[in-house]
């Protein structure tokens, strides 16, 4: 089958990229490299099922092209990390809100199944734990920019289910949990790779925050096993899904965690969200999924633990 991953040179992108490419499928993938990297798909881009585009989902003619040869869009690109979105938010609402309007409306057009990912930031700063999809959502001012990143996924999450209720589009959703895995940078925010290299080199980890804040860490191999199974699960289409783990743990306990598994030397320090990111800036203490509904849909449960992760992540930085 021939399939087309947006974002295919990130983090995520290229690990679905290899898994679509070892079951026999002809891949094709677009990226605009602003968060990916061609280092990510070095080692299969040579596939003569692999094909590489450089260039940006908001290029209508261009995903027209290449939409219009393939049977499934796993459409993750977007922009990542808290940090990129405070840096530029007209950018990241564009290529959320525009890029997906274009995704949806060619799928519609050539009848290609798609998968849109969404995030947990769709659910805000909500206290209730943990997260269900149907749970109501709690945002924040319109003066601070990440709620206006789950303000353009949560439009995403709209347009779609109105492209299957109106065009009946084979469309699903999926909100993620702190993906995390080999490839992944801590350039833009993510914070297991960015404490596991600073631990490494013996540098400081840098805590934001009080530390409290607790986070569910899943393994990007488990991730994207989820996303194939969804997308080929036909009672899944219209429908809502967490992907993640449910094992959590305080950003503190997790800087010691890294810095015990790493051998470090590091010092674990302490930043103001203020100074870190903007005047302002609001965060949610907790953040768990509820799995039930995956779990019911796919028989969903996730094969590593955090330790089994970071480990992963260890091994895959060192060498």
């Amino acid at each position: 089958m021939k399939i087309l991953i947006t974002g295919g040179a990130g983090f995520i992108g290229s690990h679905l990229a290899e898994r679509l490419l070892a079951e026999g499928h002809e891949v094709y993938a677009i990226d605009n490299l602003s968060t990916g990297s061609l280092d990510n798909i070095a080692t299969f881009r040579s596939n003569p099922k692999f094909h590489f585009y450089t260039g940006s989902i908001l290029d209508r003619d261009l995903m027209d092209e290449l939409i219009s040869n393939c049977k499934q869009v796993y459409h993750l690109a977007a922009a990542v990390g808290v940090k990129y979105i405070i840096e530029n938010p007209l950018l990241s609402l564009k290529t959320n809100i525009v890029g997906t309007d274009y995704v949806l409306e060619l799928c519609n057009k050539y009848k290609a199944k798609a998968l849109i990912t969404s995030t947990s930031e769709i659910y805000g700063k909500s206290e209730k734990v943990p997260f269900s999809e149907q749970d109501d959502r709690l945002l924040g001012s319109t003066h601070i920019s990440r709620w206006g990143y789950s303000c353009s996924k949560a439009i995403d999450e709209f347009m779609a289910l109105a492209f299957y209720r109106e065009k009946k589009l084979p469309v699903v959703i999926v909100r993620c949990f702190n993906t995390v895995g080999p490839r992944q940078t801590g350039q833009y925010g993510m914070v297991v790779p960015k404490f596991i290299k600073a631990a490494l080199l013996d540098q400081p980890i840098v805590v934001y925050g009080s530390g409290k804040q607790t986070r569910c860490f899943a393994d990007v191999s488990d991730v994207v096993d989820a996303f194939v199974l969804l997308m080929n699960t036909p009672e899944c289409e219209g429908e809502i899904f967490n992907v993640g783990n449910t094992e959590s743990i305080s950003i503190a306990d997790l800087a010691e965690k890294v810095r015990t598994m790493c051998n470090s030397k590091s010092k674990i320090e302490y930043m103001s969200y203020e100074a870190a990111f903007e005047e302002g800036f609001e965060d949610m203490m907790n953040r768990m999924p509820d799995l039930s509904k995956i779990h019911e849909a796919i028989g969903y449960e996730p094969k590593y633990c955090l330790e089994d992760i970071i480990n992963r992540m260890i091994d895959y930085y060192e060498n």
